[in-house]
């Protein structure tokens, strides 16, 4: 049992699943636009989904512990040094096209890392844009509503038309959403200098923001040209199970209530998509 619990937290803490989650909407995109499956998007995703999260989460910790590094982050450290090498086999399997949003996000999420600002601009010894006030979730919407959205479509050769429009800016809500019981969660750790969502407006009113949210993320399905019901109904019900989880969170929850449920809604749209 104690060899499960530790595989199932490596499996988390190594952001294995967070990139399947990632996946699941770069698949939910090519399903959404009658895609082939793209093995080389969804293999690239993944692997560059776990170098940059594990990046993000660990390059800092292991600045100042990297000669007694416990076995846990040793092990992560390994596992996202073969990410890093099979991203970039997979990288190179990518149109051209698609580099260069590639090369996009890749510079942004090192400026989410590392630290290049003035310290007047985020009243903080951290430089990055991680730590500008009220920035962070905004930064991590984006980032995924171009990994999951524009790169299956690039990379597919799909001519990007108003329903493509459409379905980045649901992305990217349906994002930020996702992240609000996260938020929830840290509030009570977070610096008040990160100026996050319940921390400007509390935690009832972001309940009620990412609930306005999530009718917006559905109301726009009914606004694109090809509006197909297989699409809608399963939509719908992630949208009610996101609601739920909105509602349900908070400060004092489960440890696996935001790392493993919210974290993998992704992942049970996917599922009601395809069967």
């Amino acid at each position: 049992m104690q060899m499960l619990k530790q595989s199932f937290d490596f499996y988390l803490n190594s952001s294995i699943h967070v990139a399947l989650n990632a996946v699941a909407l770069s698949w939910v995109t090519g399903i959404t636009f009658h895609l082939p499956v793209d093995g080389a998007v969804l293999w690239f995703v993944f692997f560059a989904s776990v170098t940059g999260y594990n990046f993000v989460k660990y390059s800092g910790l292991a600045k100042f512990h990297h000669r007694q590094l416990a076995n846990w982050l040793r092990a992560i450290q390994l596992f996202s040094l073969f990410c890093f090498v099979a991203m970039l086999v997979y990288f190179f399997k990518l149109r051209p096209q698609t580099w260069w949003y590639v090369l996009g996000v890749a510079v942004m999420t090192f400026l989410y890392a590392v630290p290049f600002l003035p310290q007047k601009y985020v009243l903080d010894k951290h430089g990055n844009l991680r730590n500008i006030g009220g920035l962070k979730v905004y930064i991590i919407a984006l980032v995924w509503a171009v990994v999951t959205v524009v790169l299956p479509l690039v990379n597919g050769r799909y001519i990007f038309d108003f329903d493509c429009l459409i379905t980045l800016v649901q992305r990217f809500v349906f994002v930020l959403v996702l992240m609000l019981p996260f938020e929830i969660r840290d509030l009570q750790f977070d610096s008040l200098k990160l100026a996050t969502i319940p921390q400007r407006i509390g935690v009832l009113k972001t309940k009620v923001l990412g609930s306005l949210g999530l009718v917006v993320f559905s109301l726009l399905e009914f606004v694109k040209d090809d509006v197909s019901f297989r699409l809608v109904v399963p939509m719908l019900v992630i949208s009610v199970i996101t609601l739920g989880f909105l509602w349900f969170s908070k400060g004092n929850q489960g440890r696996y209530y935001c790392a493993f449920w919210v974290e993998g809604i992704p992942m049970m749209w996917l599922l009601l998509l395809l069967f």
